[in-house]
């Protein structure tokens, strides 16, 4: 039996370099932003809308990645790794197919997706432009995702860190070289960004795939014959429900990126300017969540019912006093921060006082990521989904078209409105956690009583 100080050290070894990586994919976007920003701001308004449509784009995936995620914990927990093997062989099936018809279908459709999001004419060529190039090769990151999604499962954690790693040197000199035009090269633009992105990923893809099969994972075609129905089931029954919830959330934001679209090109620029800002505060919640869902996933397989749940809440605390506190010391530097992404005063003005609104915000935030990630863990997927949608659209999409464009407090307002959703979001799944129903369908299983896991985590 493990003891509660042993599984904190294993929580803390999977979490380091996910959170690494996390930092390093972040650092990937800002870069991106920061010096898009030294092109123009208009450059960086394109880019933002392209983003979220993007965002909504890779939550294909994340249909199987999610379910990878879990299954492969829970089945190396139980020490089968015939499952182990044919949850991996599905994923990068799924993920490689879909991938390719998605990249298809936004390197023909550009323009008319972005018509749709009703974006401004005057961004319309820098947002095709990058949508052409990006979206045409999503399916680089269809692939990436799965295997850093099985590596993660197996331990193995610090190797999507190296790889982010090198993306992110890369990025930065295809960035300099591309959008600036240095070295030779000619001034892209916003052109330029995306290949530097998309090059970055394709060679990410390679190394992943390298360290796959340099670790002995190999996935037999005879897995397939018979195909493994059941185990497709089992990945879309945590991933659909999980995908739904993302798919739901990245589509409300599409349909407000349409509504501060009507409020111009600065509040654009803004919003894309802030996401970039806050999403370092939420980073270790993000990492945490993996790192715990993955250790409470092999928990469950072990029948370690109260362990898992334990795990759970050292979790969540952690997450949330973490995240408040970046989210306190960012606001309060405000003003220093984004004056070095842009010299606009209203740009400024919004962003600075958007930060200490999302002080709020972030104390339903952290809760959320990680009850999304435990509660999957444990197989009650349809319970985040439901509330996911219901919340979203009932509070964060309704309210923010209500005080951002009815009540005219623009931008501002519709933070208002992120946070109501965040901060009831966060209540509910919270609750969902400490009533422990999601574990009623393991009771038969294990036993409630574990003798050391009794020791509080």
């Amino acid at each position: 039996m493990h003891t509660a100080a042993h599984l904190r050290r294993q929580l803390f070894s999977l979490t380091s370099p996910i959170f690494v990586e996390l930092l390093l994919i972040m650092l990937l976007s800002a870069v991106d932003v920061i010096m898009l920003s030294q092109h123009s701001d208009n450059a960086v308004a394109a880019v933002g809308v392209d983003t979220q449509i993007l965002n909504m784009v890779f939550l294909v995936f994340e249909v199987f990645t999610a379910g990878t995620t879990v299954l492969c914990a829970r089945y190396r927990g139980a020490r089968d790794q015939e499952n182990v093997t044919r949850v991996i062989g599905i994923s990068l099936l799924f993920n490689g197919l879909s991938g390719l018809l998605v990249s298809a279908a936004l390197a023909l459709f550009a323009e008319p997706i972005l018509h749709l999001m009703g974006i401004r004419p005057d961004l319309m060529n820098d947002a095709a432009s990058y949508m052409k190039i990006v979206g045409g090769m999503a399916f680089l990151q269809g692939l990436a995702f799965t295997i850093s999604a099985v590596l993660r499962s197996m331990e193995m954690a610090s190797y999507p860190m190296f790889v982010t790693l090198i993306m992110n040197i890369l990025n930065v000199a295809g960035n300099y070289t591309l959008i600036f035009g240095h070295f030779g090269a000619p001034s892209l633009g916003v052109t330029g960004a995306a290949i530097s992105t998309s090059g970055c990923r394709a060679v990410a893809l390679c190394l992943l795939l390298f360290i796959l099969f340099r670790k002995g994972v190999r996935v037999p075609l005879r897995i397939f014959h018979p195909f493994p129905f059941g185990k497709l089931r089992e990945l879309l029954g945590i991933g659909l429900p999980a995908a739904g919830e993302f798919f739901s959330y990245q589509f409300s934001q599409l349909v407000i990126t349409f509504f501060i679209n009507k409020l111009g090109n600065e509040a654009l620029a803004a919003r894309a300017y802030c996401v970039n800002i806050i999403m370092f505060s939420y980073l270790f919640a993000s990492a945490i969540g993996q790192g715990g869902s993955i250790l409470v996933g092999w928990l469950i397989g072990r029948h370690r019912i109260e362990a898992a749940y334990k795990m759970g809440w050292f979790c969540f605390k952690a997450a949330l006093a973490v995240t408040v506190s970046i989210s306190v010391i960012t606001a309060l530097l405000g003003h220093v921060i984004v004056p070095l992404l842009t010299d606009n005063p209203i740009i400024i003005k919004l962003c600075t006082t958007i930060l200490f609104v999302d002080i709020l915000l972030e104390f339903g935030r952290p809760v959320n990521i990680l009850a999304g990630f435990m509660l999957r863990s444990a197989s009650d997927s349809t319970y985040v989904f439901l509330v996911g949608v219901s919340i979203m659209w009932s509070v964060a999409t309704a309210l923010s078209y209500l005080f951002g464009i009815v009540l005219h407090w623009g931008l501002v307002g519709m933070w208002i409105a992120f946070t109501m959703d965040e901060v009831i979001r966060a209540v509910l799944l919270a609750r969902r956690w400490r009533s422990m129903k999601w574990a009623e369908k393991f009771h038969t299983q294990a036993s409630f009583s574990e003798g050391v896991e009794q020791k509080a985590l």
